[in-house]
């Protein structure tokens, strides 16, 4: 499997639900679900409100694809 996006670690590291993490995010829990799977690439907005969230770079959060 071709991971794209570390954020459901980072999630479940922090002990959280999706829904917990939809709403500190501002978000609903089947955004968080849909990037957890790849299914949808979040604003750069919403990608930098999610690195706060998880303490982490972008980077480390949504890698850059070659």
């Amino acid at each position: 499997m071709n991971k794209l996006f570390y954020l459901k670690e980072y999630r479940r590291k922090l002990g959280i639900t999706q829904a917990e993490m939809g709403r500190k995010a501002g978000v609903a829990r089947g955004t968080i679900s849909r990037i957890e799977r790849g299914a949808y690439t979040p604003s750069v907005t919403l990608a930098m409100r999610l690195a706060d969230i998880c303490q982490a770079s972008v980077e480390e959060i949504f890698p850059r694809r070659e």
